[in-house]
């Protein structure tokens, strides 16, 4: 092949190869190869698509106790029920206040047994971790578990597809108050306020600093907002649904 003018054969060589280069980028990032890599993505309920103005109030609880009984007295004040997701190893620790949460009406769910970060675990390390905490759970409150959020929100397609196969939720969230940076009451009322929509599951932690500070004005403004308060389990589809590449479930 004879070369333009002036071009060494090694500058062909490259040019030819940052061509090459742009072909391959091209092509798997072409809408239709995308696609079909998020259509096999394992994801997490992280909000719901509604017709009516339902969010879910959530709470991590993985450490202190300071603030239990306060979060249910504020939740009796409105007569609203939250989810409490429990690490087994606070189960162990605090299993009063784990029955004083389901007395009270609040959904009591599966926070992993140890607080262990699931994508490095094994599918059977999975079962494991989550059926203990599922047991000590139980053995509480007399109810199993059949939703989970993963500690630090962190997984991959084995974790999701691990629980899936044992018939529990994994629950993300699409609100994030981020109560646990010691953020005042007022920051995280802006928060909450300004993200929350129909469908959103909110993030909040048990034991955080500003949190039953701030939460009954949150209350307030979503009940004069019209939105109905209810648990994770009442807000999720039941049957057929999808979960779009946002983590949204819809209606299938």
């Amino acid at each position: 092949m004879k070369l333009p003018f002036g071009m060494r054969k090694k500058d062909f060589s490259v040019i030819v190869l940052i061509i090459a280069v742009i072909a391959i980028f091209a092509v798997i990032n072409h809408p239709a190869i995308v696609g079909a890599s998020a259509v096999t993505r394992q994801l997490p309920i992280y909000c719901v698509q509604r017709d009516n103005k339902a969010v879910s109030l959530t709470f991590d609880a993985a450490w202190g106790n300071e603030d239990t009984q306060q979060l249910i007295d504020i939740f009796d004040e409105y007569g609203i029920k939250a989810t409490f997701f429990v690490v087994g190893d606070w189960v162990e620790k605090y299993p009063e206040s784990v029955k004083a949460l389901h007395d009270a009406g609040h959904e009591v769910m599966n926070h992993s047994d140890d607080h262990a970060h699931f994508a490095q675990l094994s599918s059977q390390q999975i079962i494991s971790n989550i059926t203990a905490c599922n047991e000590k759970i139980a053995a509480v409150t007399g109810v199993t578990p059949t939703l989970f959020r993963a500690p630090y929100g962190e997984y991959d397609d084995n974790v999701i597809s691990t629980i899936n196969s044992m018939g529990i939720h994994t629950i993300q969230w699409d609100v994030d108050s981020l109560d646990w940076k010691d953020l005042s009451a007022d920051e995280i009322y802006s928060r909450v306020t300004s993200k929350v929509q129909p469908g959103s599951i909110v993030l909040f932690h048990n034991a955080a600093l500003h949190t039953p500070e701030a939460l009954p004005s949150i209350i307030e403004y979503l009940l004069q907002n019209g939105y109905d308060i209810v648990p994770v389990s009442e807000i999720i589809l039941n049957g057929d649904y999808t979960i779009d590449h946002t983590g949204r479930q819809c209606p299938a």
